[in-house]
């Protein structure tokens, strides 16, 4: 068995088109996985924490991937993962899924603006500002070259400049400072939000322009948006089906039945759209695939053997 840390990761150097390569492959075979919905625990009696726990089957892997928020840790998230060999039941590899989450999360992000935004899409509201919407920025700019973009960029603390500074570099990119979310919301052609903690929605109604895409990344803080949204799009249906408005969306699908053909995706330019992905273990189990394919026998070798003893108590 490997044991793959977060620097292994790094060092493979996965392009932003590898991965979003990876995203499409996963969103458009879906229906060969074995994906049970979520397990999440949150206690009554610590305010924003959970631990989820999400298996899944998909091809020659499976596995189990935790993921843990803890507020007052730092990082507040924390991930790994368990790869499996569904063949054999042997467990290959145990894996930090840091960077999976984060790779694979922005993956997914673009691959829902380009799917469902408006063909001359060029502002792009942003707010939480961590590695996953780097990640998302830097797969956006890497399918998106033919354009100037606008940049919105929430003020906090000091993260809007550190990442504006982190794609600097870019000669397509105009970056714009935000200093409330309305101002946020209002003319934006996309908003991205991976803030993982909001007490109450963005903002009103109102300045949710026609034709927007939002896409919220930890599902936070646009419950009105549930309600007068012409269309709700999602990872997984038994991941939101327990949604509080889940029976009041005017037209809900999973992307991966609008890549099949099954569902509509945008029927016009004045649709305003919302896509939740919630995140599935399917895209993390393939990318943990993917690089443990990748490392070979680079990684750490764990002496991690069942007992070989019928009866050994």
């Amino acid at each position: 068995m490997k044991f793959i840390t977060h620097q292994d990761i790094i060092n493979l150097n996965i392009t932003p088109a590898e991965a979003y390569e990876w995203s499409e492959y996963v969103i458009r075979n879906k229906h060969m996985a074995i994906l049970p919905p979520k397990i999440s625990i949150k206690p009554d009696d610590m305010e924003g924490v959970f631990c989820n726990v999400m298996p899944c089957y998909f091809g020659e892997y499976g596995g189990v991937k935790m993921v843990t928020r803890y507020p007052g840790r730092e990082p507040s998230l924390d991930s790994q993962l368990m790869l499996l060999d569904t063949a054999t039941g042997v467990t290959k590899a145990i894996i930090d899924a840091n960077f999976i989450t984060a790779l694979r999360t922005g993956a997914v992000c673009v691959h829902s603006l380009l799917q469902f935004a408006v063909k001359d899409f060029s502002v792009i509201g942003m707010m939480g500002l961590g590695n996953v919407a780097r990640a998302t920025m830097m797969i956006l700019l890497d399918k998106v070259t033919d354009r100037k973009l606008t940049i919105k960029l929430l003020k906090f603390s000091n993260e809007h400049e550190l990442f504006a500074e982190r794609f600097s570099g870019y000669d397509n990119v105009t970056f714009v400072y935000c200093d409330t979310t309305q101002e946020l919301v209002q003319d934006s052609d996309v908003i991205i939000s991976a803030v993982t903690y909001a007490g109450q929605n963005v903002c009103e109604d109102e300045y949710f322009k026609p034709g927007v895409v939002v896409i919220p990344v930890h599902t936070l803080g646009f419950t009105n948006c549930d309600l007068f949204f012409d269309k709700v799009y999602a990872d997984d249906y038994g991941h939101v089906k327990h949604f509080r408005y889940f029976d009041k969306f005017r037209s809900f699908a999973e992307v991966s039945d609008v890549l099949s053909g099954a569902k509509p995706g945008r029927e016009s330019d004045e649709e305003r759209i919302l896509v939740y992905n919630i995140g599935i273990a399917l895209h993390d189990i393939y990318y943990a695939g993917k690089i443990y394919n990748k490392i070979g026998d680079s990684a750490k070798d764990v002496e991690f053997l069942p007992p070989t003893d019928r009866f050994w108590l």
